[in-house]
Formats: C-alpha cells, sequence, structure tokens
C-alpha cells in the first residue's frame, strides 16, 4: 500500500477511535471514504472526506460504499456495556463486520483492517496477556465482548477465503473526538464532573487514541494477514488513572476505595431502577463492572516492534482528553 493516492474506506468514522482513523490516513496523504449512517456528525468536521450514508447491516450499502477502494478499516461496531435489545450488539457487530468483509471479498480490496477490542485477548489471573493468551467464548462476559470475539472470529476466518485482514485490538483509548461518549470516556467525563466518589481495585491497559488511529494506518501498511496485534501502551490501576486526572484537570481524585462486590450489588439496583423501570441507560452499568473484576493487563511489544506504534505519554493523552471534553461544553 505505497500508492498514495489509494483511496480507503472508513466504517464507524462518526465514533472515536474511527474519527481518529480518518485523520490519521488524511496525515499520510490517502484518500478516505467513509460510511456513515450520520452524515452531520460532529467527528466529521472540517475533514473534507467523501461521506456516503448507508448502515453495515445493509449489504447492499456497504457494496455502494466499498466499490472503488483498495483498502477497508472496520472500525464501526455497538460499544455499550447495556443495551435495551442485545440482539441490535450481534446484528452489527457480528453480522455487520461479515458484512462488509464478505463484500470487501467480492470487490476484490487489497487490504482490510479489523477493529477488534483487547476485550478479546485471554488475561492470565493475576497475570499478563498477550496476542497467544488462550480464551475462548465462554469467558466473555457480557454481550458486547461475546459480539466482538464472534466478530473477530469470523474476520480471522476469512483470512482462509484469501482476504487479506490484519485484526488490531484497542485497549482503552483516550484523547480528542469522544463524542457518544465510549465508556472509556464517559469514565474521564464523570471525573472532571466529580461524579465519581470513591474507586474500586482494577486496572487496565490506557492508550493515547492518536496512536491507536496510527496503529490502524500502520496495520493497514504492513500488518501480517491472519495476526492480531494490541494497540496499547501503559498498564495502570484505576487509582493511579485517578491520580493522573487530577494533575490534568485540577479535579481532586476520590480516595475511598470500595469492595468490588458492593459497588457490583449497587450496580444490580440501579440496574433494576433505571433499567427496567425507567428504561434507560444506567449510571452503574453491572456488565461493564463485571468486566473490570479482572484487571486489564497486556503486552503491546508486537504493535510496537512489527508496526512501529508510537507509545505517546499517557499524561498527554488525558489533558487531551480534558481539553477536547472542556473545548466541546461537555464538561
Amino acid at each position: 500500500l505505497e500508492d498514495l493516492l489509494m483511496k480507503i474506506l472508513v466504517t464507524g468514522a462518526t465514533g472515536f477511535i474511527g474519527a481518529n482513523v480518518v485523520r490519521a490516513l488524511q496525515a499520510k496523504g490517502y484518500h478516505v471514504r467513509a460510511l456513515v449512517r450520520d452524515t452531520n456528525s460532529l467527528n466529521l468536521m472540517d475533514t473534507g472526506i467523501e461521506v456516503v450514508a448507508g448502515d453495515i447491516r445493509d449489504k447492499s450499502s456497504v457494496v455502494d460504499a466499498i466499490t472503488g477502494c483498495q483498502g477497508v478499516i472496520h472500525c464501526a461496531a455497538r460499544y455499550k456495556f447495556w443495551s435495551q435489545d442485545p440482539g441490535l450488539m450481534y446484528q452489527t457487530n457480528v453480522e455487520g463486520t461479515e458484512n462488509v468483509l464478505e463484500c470487501a471479498l467480492e470487490t476484490r480490496v487489497e487490504r482490510c483492517v479489523y477493529t477488534s477490542t483487547v476485550s478479546t485477548v485471554g488475561v492470565p489471573r493475576d497475570g499478563v496477556g498477550d496476542e497467544l493468551t488462550k480464551t475462548s467464548d465462554h469467558d466473555m462476559v457480557g454481550h458486547y465482548k461475546r459480539s466482538k470475539f464472534q466478530a473477530e472470529e469470523k474476520a480471522l476466518e476469512m483470512v482462509g477465503r484469501g482476504l487479506l485482514v490484519v485484526v488490531v485490538n484497542p485497549t482503552a483509548p483516550v484523547g480528542p473526538w469522544d463524542v457518544k461518549p465510549t465508556p472509556t470516556g464517559s469514565m474521564v467525563l464523570d471525573f472532571i464532573r466529580g461524579r465519581i466518589p470513591a474507586y474500586i481495585d482494577t486496572g487496565m491497559n490506557v492508550v493515547d487514541v492518536e496512536d491507536v488511529a496510527v496503529g490502524h494506518v500502520q496495520a493497514l501498511e504492513k500488518g501480517r494477514p491472519g495476526e492480531r496485534y494490541i494497540l496499547g501502551n501503559k498498564n495502570m490501576t484505576l487509582h493511579e488513572i485517578f491520580r493522573v486526572l487530577e494533575r490534568v484537570s485540577d479535579v481532586r481524585a476520590p480516595r475511598l476505595r470500595l469492595p468490588t462486590w458492593m459497588v457490583i450489588g449497587a450496580g444490580y439496583i440501579d440496574g433494576f431502577v433505571e433499567g427496567k423501570l425507567l428504561r434507560r441507560e444506567p449510571t452503574i452499568p453491572v456488565e461493564g463492572l463485571k468486566v473490570s473484576r479482572k484487571p486489564m493487563y497486556v503486552k503491546c511489544d508486537k504493535a510496537v516492534n512489527e508496526l512501529g506504534m508510537p507509545q505517546s505519554p499517557i499524561q498527554e493523552a488525558f489533558e487531551k482528553a480534558v481539553g477536547w471534553f472542556r473545548q466541546y461544553g461537555y464538561a
């Protein structure tokens, strides 16, 4: 993919990672086409890319969007830890992925990148996971993780049919253009709004979303088909994350640590009141809490060594996230 006049289709360009991928592709000189449902999204502002209205669940709109493109970066997904209709999660994440990759095969697209998630990576108890750590569908907690695991399996199967697919597994990205926001962005936003009174003993791998976007472009250019690449940076406890946020936002970090079982119990109560009775997204998503019970610590050496993925300072990523939320009136 050395011809910088190539046209790349990006799905999910109105999402957090997708919006940053669009900008990373433009910085490398690629022509970018986006398949989106919302053509007026804030995340497309000032990009000047070609926008096509459609839905990844509708194969005809995918074919129209993909025709004439030499590469595809499939970022579109439903990223939530609560849903009134879990079936929609599988329609978008699994069936939508099948549609995109089938169309890419039919139209002879040269290269594809599928955006999975670190949630599909196996992490041993009290250990650190990598691309080779064994896991299975049964290990996936909740509909989001399970749907993404199934979609990743579909993507890897396509390699056997001749489609050159590279899978990337972003960890917990932070930075600008988190419009919805994502669960990770919601944590940052709740922090700077002063809505986090306590923390639990858990942790995750954190990465600058702009590094994740560059990692996607590098995977498109030189990733090995059929391989997975964890796009991450630093393993941090939740308490460490809040202390960094305290430094960059001037909002005091919580000092109180609560046992996980107590917070999950509160989540079940909140899920009944808000989710069942009021039929709105709970403030404390039980699925997200169950995911967080085990720290998601991983190694990111493969993406750094093989792709050359950058490793920007994490504090700067949080500074950009806080600045972006404040600039656009979220907090």
